[in-house]
């Protein structure tokens, strides 16, 4: 069978075969369904490796649909890249690298999505540059009102144009903040009926309703959770979910010297932000459903600073959030620091 290492571009993809036979053929073709069909739909079944990448999912479908074995592969995998020369990088040297890596197994294939997935976290991403542009929007309100010497009451985010016309500015200030104030409105209807399709979608997914039974996890989480992770029989371990959400530390050792560093912030990092966001809830929040997880953290907190330990938090989030969908069981309430650390 046939080796093809496909080196992925927006416009224009380099691939490179190697025969049965020990032949070395290169292409460059546009990156488009006719042309994948045109150079490879009449080829016999082949093997194909290709990065993972925003193209790479809709041409690995398209190659499987005329009849080829395709991989995606994680970019992050060193090994795949052992025969490239550092000091001279082309499309033509990755390809064959590819090629190359995919003849000697040195690849480390990702996970596909199912479409469920692929198209729920289309929406949470939709969500997240809806609220991503709310909070530039209230960045922006809340600058102009410290420059006339005030402040923006705080409280929740969708009462921010109602506090704003509550205080006594300039004429100025409102004419300056009018185009903001006029995109307020539809922006925030479309959020809330962002939150509403996702909420929606939650109700019927019931992983996702045990999930939100943790306080401070809502379905919007739990959904981005079940979402990021899709197959929880590929993990074997917390340490590995959050590993993969990158919440765990870097790390650089050597013989006696070991070094760890920041956490590594690798994979969704929508997921990883979320639950960031939930441990500061639980942190801040004075619910005794939350206070044996909080005592743990202002444990950490008291040896290395609260944002340190919110994000130490936030791994234990994901461990718990793994076992509850593991053991298919619902969160029960951690009242000390002791059980919350087993």
């Amino acid at each position: 069978m046939d080796s093809i290492g496909i080196d992925l571009h927006k416009r224009e993809s380099q691939l490179c075969t190697i025969t049965e036979d020990g032949e070395l053929i290169e292409q460059r073709i546009v990156t488009s369904r006719e042309r994948f069909t045109a150079v490879l739909g009449s080829r016999p079944a082949a093997r194909i490796l290709v990065e993972a990448s925003t193209e790479s999912e809709w041409v690995a479908r398209h190659l499987e649909s005329l009849g080829h074995t395709v991989i995606v592969a994680d970019p992050g995998f060193a090994a795949m890249y052992a025969t490239r020369a550092k000091r001279v990088k082309t499309d033509k040297r990755d390809a064959r690298t590819l090629c190359e890596a995919l003849q000697l197994g040195a690849y480390r294939a990702v996970h596909r999505a199912s479409d469920a997935q692929r198209h729920v976290r289309a929406q949470l991403a939709v969500r997240d540059a809806l609220v991503r542009t709310r909070t530039r929007y209230i960045a922006l309100i809340k600058a102009a009102v410290r420059r006339e010497g005030l402040r923006l009451p705080s409280g929740e985010a969708e009462q921010t144009i109602s506090k704003l016309a509550a205080l006594a500015l300039p004429p100025s200030v409102h004419e300056e903040l009018a185009p903001l104030v006029a995109l307020w409105a539809p922006l925030q209807a479309e959020l809330t009926a962002a939150d509403a399709r996702l909420t929606a979608i939650a109700r019927t997914h019931p992983v996702v309703t045990r999930l939100a039974t943790m306080p401070s996890v809502g379905p919007v989480t739990a959904l981005a959770f079940v979402a990021a992770l899709d197959d929880i029989t590929r993990f074997h371990s917390a340490h590995q979910v959050q590993a993969s959400l990158g919440l765990v530390p870097s790390e650089y050792s050597s013989g006696d010297r070991r070094a760890r560093g920041h956490i590594t912030k690798r994979g969704d990092a929508r997921m990883r932000w979320l639950l960031v966001e939930t441990a500061w809830r639980i942190v801040r929040s004075p619910n005794p459903q939350r206070a044996g997880l909080k005592a743990w953290a202002m444990q950490i907190a008291q040896r290395r600073g609260k944002r340190i330990a919110t994000v130490a938090l936030a791994r234990r989030v994901a461990g718990i959030l793994f076992a509850m969908w593991r053991d298919d069981a619902p969160y029960h309430a951690v009242t000390s620091p002791t059980r919350a650390a087993a």
